[in-house]
């Protein structure tokens, strides 16, 4: 029985598709924030999990590296628990419809809609010269949601407004050619979706930044590495270990909102098991500890995957396969639907 299959008749359970792009480091922030929860809702919803390469065409990149980077982030991924017998992981630009679909979305969306854009307009604002692909960006994302009939989009507060814009060019299609999508609803996590800079508490965890001694732990990081950026975090001059609003606390909350993310335990039980603790150096040990036990079996299971590229390259066809599968109608509907002539 294929993914996401059920007994004839059966209502669809809800789909899910989220993507990740293989560029910067993978980090603690990205896995508590996105990826430990694709894991732990794998099995109760339709879930397409893609390596979103052709997004990372926006800026320049080298190819080796852009190569080097998309294996080792499907192996990170398949490390952290995601079980092709529950999803299909798979990487964007094997599955061709993706790009086609584009076109034909950039067809009915209005050009205002994305200089409206806010990562556009900020991106934008930092850039001399600006490719098409950075305004269009946010249509090849739509077409990623919407050729899976998406019911549910997992992103951070940041890549809302782009699952908006997915929505408005649903709805325009709709209007324009026939009902065809799915309005997608982006579903933003609560606890852990906001891990922070352990150099600067007030600052979301960067990808961007997780080369800079101190500021992220990436999950691919020596333990040893970890625990000197985990026992130089940014705290207070207090000594009371517990949650706090106050800006001038956010380290420790930080801290303890990593421990609660990882354990899933709720805010009272985090602040008992540290009602015991001597300090900020017991609460940044203890932290450590439960980083450290997290990331030790992904690490391993990383380089076992990036050992072996025959196996992950197997993994990676059979989930293009999937998603091929459900693609492929949609866009041929869409083609249909636009007068375009279909291949005999």
């Amino acid at each position: 029985m294929a993914v996401g299959s059920g007994p004839p008749g059966a209502p669809r359970r809800p789909r899910v598709f989220s993507g990740i792009q293989p560029s910067g480091d993978v980090h603690l922030g990205n896995y508590l924030g996105a990826i430990k929860r694709w894991v732990d809702g794998q099995r109760d919803k339709e879930n397409y999990f893609c390596v979103v390469d052709l997004h990372s065409l926006t800026v320049p990149q080298d190819p080796e590296t852009l190569r080097r980077q998309t294996r080792s982030l499907a192996a990170l991924l398949l490390a952290a628990g995601l079980d092709p017998a529950q999803c299909t992981l798979f990487v964007q630009s094997h599955v061709t419809a993706h790009a086609e679909a584009c076109w034909l979305l950039n067809c009915v969306t209005p050009l205002g809609w994305l200089h409206r854009m806010t990562q556009y307009k900020d991106r934008a604002a930092r850039q001399e010269s600006v490719g098409a692909g950075l305004l269009d960006y946010p249509v090849l994302m739509a077409a990623d949601i919407l050729l899976y009939d998406t019911d549910e989009v997992p992103v951070g507060e940041d890549q809302q407004q782009h699952v908006e814009l997915a929505r408005d060019i649903a709805e325009r299609w709709n209007r324009l050619h026939g009902e065809t999508f799915v309005l997608p609803t982006a579903v933003i996590p609560t606890a852990g979706a906001r891990v922070m800079g352990l150099d600067d508490p007030t600052a979301k965890m960067s990808k961007s930044q997780a080369h800079v001694p101190g500021h992220a732990i990436r999950l691919l990081d020596d333990p040893d590495v970890i625990r000197r950026a985990v026992s130089r975090a940014v705290t207070d001059s207090g000594n009371e270990i517990r949650f706090s609003d106050d800006p001038a606390r956010a380290g420790v909350t930080n801290l303890l909102g990593i421990y609660q993310a990882i354990t899933d335990k709720s805010e009272r039980s985090v602040q008992a098991d540290f009602a015991d603790a001597r300090g900020y150096g017991d609460l940044k040990r203890r932290v450590t500890d439960v980083i450290l036990g997290v990331l030790a079996p992904i690490r391993e299971r990383h380089a076992e995957l990036m050992a072996d590229p025959a196996e992950l390259d197997r993994l990676l066809a059979r989930g293009a396969e999937r998603a091929r599968a459900v693609a492929g109608p949609k866009l041929a509907e869409m083609k249909q639907r636009m007068g375009l002539i279909l291949p005999a």
